[in-house]
């Protein structure tokens, strides 16, 4: 137990170390925390609600601010060139990112043209497009971390999976821990986390 918390707080510095110097995603990641969190309630009393919370609000929030705002050039903070950060990441790095959001995207497209989705729904299902759209959005977001978790099962090991599933579920409440100051700082001005570089000084 004493390793797997020992690699659960080593993968959530590194995530913190790597990815998050600016304060603009670091905000956004307090909102994406906040919609997770309040997703993790409506999941027990409305599943529909907790996919579209979930996808549109946390997930969309959460990964403008990894796409757009964080820098991408060499950090000098870490002495690492983002393709090395890339290549090391141990969950979903932007190529991956890509790739699940495109599915995620072209799901609602799919149930559009073929109300069925190719037979998943049955042809007298009386759900509502919204209804389906949610579902699908659920088994994408758990077929995302399951795939994961066994992928990293075989790139690394049993613990590291296990680990990053964890680091995942648990982030939102981490979140929160760590960015909740971020919208004040950004307020002040302050578009980049000097906390970091005085971390490595």
């Amino acid at each position: 137990m004493k390793n797997f918390l020992q690699a659960l707080k080593t993968q959530r510095w590194d995530d913190h170390r790597y990815y998050h110097h600016s304060r603009i995603n670091q905000a956004l990641h307090l909102l994406s925390a906040l919609s997770f969190l309040s997703a993790y309630v409506l999941i027990f009393t409305d599943p529909v609600a907790a996919a579209l919370t979930g996808w549109l609000a946390a997930m969309v929030s959460r990964q403008l601010g990894h796409f757009f705002f964080e820098p991408k050039g060499y950090d000098e903070v870490n002495q690492a060139t983002h393709e090395y950060k890339e290549s090391i990441k141990v969950g979903y790095n932007l190529k991956r990112k890509i790739v699940l959001l495109t599915i995620w995207a072209l799901a609602p497209v799919a149930l559009y043209v073929d109300p069925t989705l190719f037979g998943f729904f049955a042809a007298d299902d009386r759900s509502s497009f919204l209804d389906k759209t949610a579902q699908m959005w659920l088994i994408i977001g758990v077929g995302g971390l399951l795939f994961r978790t066994v992928h990293l099962f075989f790139l690394k090991d049993v613990q590291t999976g296990l680990v990053w599933l964890t680091k995942i579920l648990t982030d939102p409440f981490h979140d929160v821990k760590l960015y909740h100051k971020a919208p004040l700082y950004l307020l002040r001005g302050e578009l980049i986390d000097p906390a970091l570089r005085n971390q490595h000084a």
